[in-house]
């Protein structure tokens, strides 16, 4: 116990210690944190969903009917009619033969690349991929090659060397959740199409967002390949909870017998299936939420770049502020909250030495006045 007491020390002197905020209010624009109002900007519910009535009232009628725990597993007595409703319409969505559903993005990529990778195998992982991907990745016991992002000439020389393997499998965010910048997805495509590669895509942050109808980040680089495995998460523009494996009939009955992570967790309240199908039906209704979410996006980054903040990526709805050391950062967070705005700092581990920053996520629900005062906010700091 005392070599755990002196990591928390070392992790406060290095400005690395993180402590839990209790939110007091529904997720909005504007939280109760501590009894004090605050405008939230760290959030990842993009559109705005997280409170939405209609999904709240989906949810509530669920409730009514079936009750609200699953009782079990799915492949012991918790599959419930819920559940195959959000799974069709998940893969009508992503335009795929079918559809699984998980308890998280964690679990889907635990679930999904430890069943279909083994010991005699490759995984090709770009450096800047989710800590999911790499959890999952060491439970393999395959063979792990981290490409520096984005380079694809380096995955190519890569593939080129791994023709011993039984299988070659690249990884990649479609979206990257602390840069916000895209992969180069066709690029990626091309080659796992040459080198008979399988291809898996970590669609969380751009579900919902990205492409006609918020179908992803495929769909927004106009790539069309069926074989290609897209997992995605309901937690975040879905306003809900869950996860989901988006691909072929086979992958899916594989992992429904394979999937460690699904055979052995009990499966969601259908409550949560029941409203995250009602939210990818507002989700798909129209493009005004979307529309007004990079109006905001636009409006804050356009502010924060004028005025000479490091903004590296200007690619989607997230956007990062690079700080620097920790300390400058956690500074900058407690400056914010101290003027009502909530921005947590990302730090080491999440993103790599010397690039802290702020991940500042504008929403739907946002108004201008509000991203006003956390520019003003921003600005007296610097000053």
């Amino acid at each position: 116990m005392k070599r755990i007491a002196k990591k928390l020390t070392e992790l406060k002197k290095a400005h690395l210690y993180r402590r839990l905020n209790t939110v007091q209010s529904r997720q909005s624009a504007k939280v109760r944190v501590d009894g004090k109002e605050y405008i939230l900007l760290s959030s990842n519910d993009y559109l705005g969903l997280a409170s939405d009535l209609r999904i709240a009232r989906a949810a509530k009628d669920a409730i009514d009917e079936f009750g609200y725990g699953a009782g079990a597993s799915r492949l012991v007595s918790g599959t419930m009619s819920p559940h195959t409703a959000l799974e069709a319409a998940i893969a009508r969505f992503k335009c795929t033969q079918s559809a699984i559903l998980y308890n998280s993005g964690y679990c889907a990529n635990i679930g999904l690349i430890s069943a279909i990778t083994g010991r005699n195998d490759i995984i090709l992982s770009d450096r800047l991929n989710h800590a999911s991907i790499i959890d999952a990745s060491l439970l393999t016991r395959a063979k792990v090659r981290r490409y520096p992002h984005k380079d694809t000439a380096i995955l190519e020389r890569f593939l080129q060397n791994a023709k011993g393997f039984s299988k070659r499998i690249i990884i990649t965010d479609g979206v990257f959740s602390m840069d916000g910048d895209i992969a180069p997805l066709k690029k990626i495509a091309a080659l796992a199409k040459e080198y008979d590669a399988i291809l898996i895509i970590d669609d969380a942050h751009a579900t919902g967002v990205l492409g006609a109808g918020g179908k992803g980040t495929m769909d927004h680089l106009g790539i069309d390949d069926k074989n290609v495995i897209q997992m995605g998460t309901l937690s975040k523009a879905v306003g809900c909870f869950g996860a989901f494996v988006a691909a072929s009939q086979d992958i899916i009955d594989y992992l429904i017998n394979k999937s460690r992570s699904f055979i052995y967790t009990t499966a969601l309240p259908p409550s949560c299936a029941a409203a995250a199908k009602k939210a990818l039906q507002l989700v798909q209704s129209g493009d005004d939420l979307r529309r007004r979410l990079f109006e905001n996006v636009d409006y804050l980054r356009g502010r924060l770049t004028g005025a000479g903040f490091d903004v590296p990526s200007r690619e989607t709805h997230i956007i990062p502020v690079i700080i620097g050391g920790a300390a400058d950062a956690v500074g900058l967070s407690r400056h914010l909250k101290d003027n009502g705005i909530f921005i947590q700092a990302i730090r080491p581990p999440t993103v790599p030495e010397c690039t802290c920053r702020l991940r500042i996520t504008p929403t739907t629900a946002h108004t201008k006045e509000e991203l006003d005062r956390a520019f003003d906010a921003m600005l007296n700091w610097r000053a």
